[in-house]
């Protein structure tokens, strides 16, 4: 019992120290508090004396008044640079928006400009689709199912200004957009036909026999004057010149070579080659020839050389053109493909 006794007085004792150091600590904590507050209301005296003799004026502060004036005055000059700072930094970001704003409406007159020049060429193509579709006899008109079902550009070439001059030419490039779509349709068809024919041009004799396109024709075809015998006679194909012989010869169109035979009185060394749709080509004159009697050639294929043998006055390569049992005008078949090129409209 009396160790238990002892236990209790002890804590007893702790607890009353405890408590006794807390109420000194409050007391001293209120104490700084008091001091604190009764420094602040410590009052003083300004006195402002002026050099004449005048009243002089007396004025009360407090330390708490000028605490309090103090963080006014700070806080004002704290604003002050806070909003200088804002408004340099707004003023910079302005800036570089206006700047902006300058390169985004140059590249604006920059697309209106663009705009304008497809526009325009978007009307030569339109005159050119069309030429072209009429050319080959197309019924398909482009652009059918545009808007306002109006399939052609007329619409919008004629362009006026408007307050949504944005908008306006946006509106122009989609409706050309629409136009572009429709027109593939058309452009398949008109690859079909160029197709078809480029088949059939290779297969009918329509381009120059004499590779490279060089030389001249020196005797057209029908009635002449025989360069040997100076008798008026039928001339059934033409002469054509290089000045030289050597120069190579190729096929008019695809076939297949029936001839090769040599006149020393007439043709000299000569070809023959029969072609699709009862065509066929004679090549007379040539130094040699370099193909062999049922070989199958394509059309610009070399078949022989300008030479001079036979009944010839110079080195020349007389051509002739038949269909079955007639002979035709070779000048009329000559460059078919150049002729076609040349009439295309630019």
């Amino acid at each position: 019992m009396s160790r238990v006794h002892e236990y209790k007085k002890l804590e007893n004792s702790l607890v009353r120290k405890a408590k006794n150091l807390v109420i000194a600590l409050a007391r001293a904590a209120g104490g700084v508090v008091k001091g604190f507050f009764k420094f602040l209301a410590r009052r003083y005296t300004v006195v402002l004396v002026p050099h004449s003799e005048k009243k002089v004026y007396n004025f009360h502060i407090t330390v708490f008044s000028v605490c309090c004036f103090v963080l006014f005055v700070a806080g004002l000059i704290g604003t002050f640079f806070w909003y200088g700072a804002s408004y340099t930094n707004t003023a910079s970001i302005l800036a570089g928006k206006e700047s902006r704003l300058q390169n985004t409406q140059a590249s604006l007159d920059q697309l209106r400009d663009e705009v304008t020049g497809l526009l325009r060429e978007a009307r030569n193509f339109e005159t050119a689709l069309s030429w072209t579709l009429s050319a080959l006899g197309a019924d398909t008109q482009p652009g059918g199912n545009g808007p306002g079902g109006s399939g052609d550009l007329s619409a919008f070439f004629d362009i006026r200004e408007t307050p949504e001059g944005t908008q306006q030419e946006v509106e122009d490039v989609r409706r050309l957009s629409t136009y572009l779509a429709s027109a593939q349709e058309p452009i398949r068809e008109i690859g079909t036909l160029l197709d078809s024919q480029s088949a059939l041009l290779t297969e009918i004799p329509s381009i120059w026999p004499i590779r490279g396109g060089i030389g001249h024709i020196s005797m057209f075809f029908g009635q002449n004057e025989h360069p040997v015998t100076h008798q008026y006679y039928i001339h059934k194909g033409i002469d054509l010149s290089t000045y030289r012989s050597g120069d190579p010869i190729v096929a008019t169109a695809d076939g297949q070579v029936v001839t090769i035979d040599f006149e020393p009185e007439g043709f000299g060394n000569y070809v023959i080659i029969k072609h699709k749709h009862g065509y066929y080509t004679r090549y007379a004159h040539l130094q040699k020839a370099s193909v062999r009697i049922g070989q199958r050639v394509q059309q610009n294929e070399v078949i022989g050389f300008i030479g001079n043998t036979g009944l010839s006055t110079g080195p020349h390569l007389h051509y002739e053109v038949h269909i079955g049992s007639d002979v035709v005008d070779p000048y009329k078949y000559i460059n078919i493909r150049s002729r076609i090129a040349r009439s295309t409209p630019r």
